[in-house]
């Protein structure tokens, strides 16, 4: 059936509009998930010294607690299990109910279970990081959901012209959210350290950890749900997308009317990344995602991560010499913004783009699950890899791993590796997405107006 026919009066006149307030609307709604996603699964990072220093702390030894090697895989890496678990169940069920039914869903699991980890209860350290763990894998599982519904909505809410640059706004809220996660730790730790003082470790064994400090931790954890409780109201006010009631659900009409200095230093750092790498990588997306395409942007990011992998791993012992340490963040900093400025953001755009409407969510949820197996590798494998080739140099209850050095040509390897797969990508930049997916000649609907595909704005805010 020919692009400009009856029956798909009301897709094109999605892909002609113009740019409107409600899809700013849209940007920012779905976006909120996106910086709740990253700030939930990122401040456990900034925390863990402190976990360690609280819960297993021995002080007849002369260096302070760090969690076990099991357990620090474990609280790092559980959400990521949950994530992907969550990509493929969530991504499923926004095919099979809707996109608005099931966003709502996924939400309130994110704003309970954030909750509810800072609230983890046990009677030993053990019981403690179980508890945390349990309730961060189901935080994951509803993290998870967010990346196929909120990309997804996104896809099918813009017009073709902008309609990269609209999904990886969506995306790039991902790095206000880690940069927040940097802030509020270095507030609240820097709030903790005046109000209540202690010595060093070195100094005093049994009072350099006081009591109060198990409640910043959890202070920073259930802090996440927040912003995700704040966007509740306006995710459920959301009409369904136009394209989902009229190519899936076949419904034209209705489609039609739609406490530790470790805790601040390491925060400063991630927070300095954040701020000169990760947050600019996004948003230079978003500027030239339609002026430039997914492929080349996607092909630059690799070249170049692969570029500074190497950059930081040949010359390594440089960079871990003193006076040098502040070349390797900057270097660093770079693999980051070259990160989000290629196939982070990409890997998150394409495949709204490029599946038809009834598989697009289930399908999306496949991709984002495919890259969360590499994070949860990274999350649990880097650990032990990382660790030096000398068992005797090694942290304590690590056995040897390859060393930094050698992970790093890892990395470099597995970046170039996806360069080369990045040239069997489609290019999806001025098309519309039932060109993409074959739906244009395939959709036999009953004629429908233009004016009325819009959500109004009533509807939206």
């Amino acid at each position: 059936m020919a692009r400009g026919g009856d029956g798909l009066q009301v897709l094109s006149a999605l892909d002609a509009a113009k740019t409107q307030w409600y899809h700013f609307t849209a940007i920012i709604v779905a976006g909120m998930g996106f910086f709740t996603d990253a700030y939930d699964l990122f401040c456990i990072s900034l925390v863990t010294k402190l976990l360690g220093r609280i819960y297993y702390t021995d002080t007849s030894k002369d260096s302070p607690g760090s969690l076990p090697p099991n357990v620090a895989a474990a609280v790092n890496g559980v959400a990521f299990c949950g994530t992907l678990a969550g990509q493929l169940f969530f991504g499923w069920l926004g095919d099979k109910l809707g996109r608005k039914s099931v966003y709502g869903m996924t939400l309130m699991v994110m704003v309970i279970c954030s909750v509810a980890s800072g609230l983890s209860f046990g009677h030993t350290p053990t019981g403690v990081m179980a508890t945390l763990c349990f309730f961060r894998f189901w935080l994951g599982f509803g993290i998870g959901g967010d990346y196929p519904l909120s990309a997804t909505i996104m896809s099918e809410y813009a017009n073709k012209r902008t309609r990269g640059a609209f999904i990886a706004a969506v995306f790039a809220m991902q790095g206000f959210g880690i940069l927040a996660g940097g802030i509020v730790t270095l507030v609240i730790s820097a709030a903790f350290r005046a109000a209540y003082p202690s010595p060093a470790y070195r100094d005093d064994h049994f009072t350099s950890t006081v009591p109060q400090a198990d409640i910043v931790w959890r202070v920073i954890v259930m802090l996440g749900a927040a912003p995700a409780l704040l966007t509740y109201y306006w995710r459920m006010k959301m009409p369904e997308t136009a394209r989902y009631t009229a190519l899936v659900a076949k419904n034209a009409k209705q489609a039609a009317a739609d406490m530790s200095k470790e805790v601040y230093r390491i925060s400063r750092a991630q927070t300095l990344i954040a701020l000169c790498g990760t947050v600019p990588g996004y948003w230079f997306t978003v500027a030239l995602i339609d002026v430039v395409g997914r492929f080349a942007i996607q092909l630059l990011g690799f070249f170049m991560m692969t570029v500074f992998m190497l950059g930081l791993a040949i010359p390594y012992h440089h960079w871990t010499t003193p006076g040098n340490h502040i070349g390797f963040v900057v270097m660093y900093a770079f693999t980051f913004f070259f990160a989000n400025f290629g196939p982070n953001s990409t890997t998150f755009i394409v495949p709204a783009e490029i599946f038809p409407a009834r598989l697009r969510s289930t399908c999306h949820g496949i991709s984002a699950a495919s890259g969360k197996a590499g994070a949860i590798i990274g999350a649990f494998g880097f650990l032990y890899a990382a660790q030096n080739q000398d068992r005797s140099k090694t942290d304590a209850g690590y056995p040897a791993g390859i060393g930094v050095r050698n992970s790093l040509f890892v990395l470099a390897a597995s970046n170039m590796l996806g360069f080369v797969l990045t040239f069997l990508v489609p290019e999806s930049k001025g098309k519309s997405l039932e060109e993409m997916s074959g739906e244009a000649e395939d959709s036999e609907e009953e004629p429908v107006g233009a004016r009325a595909v819009r959500p109004s704005e009533t509807q939206m805010v």
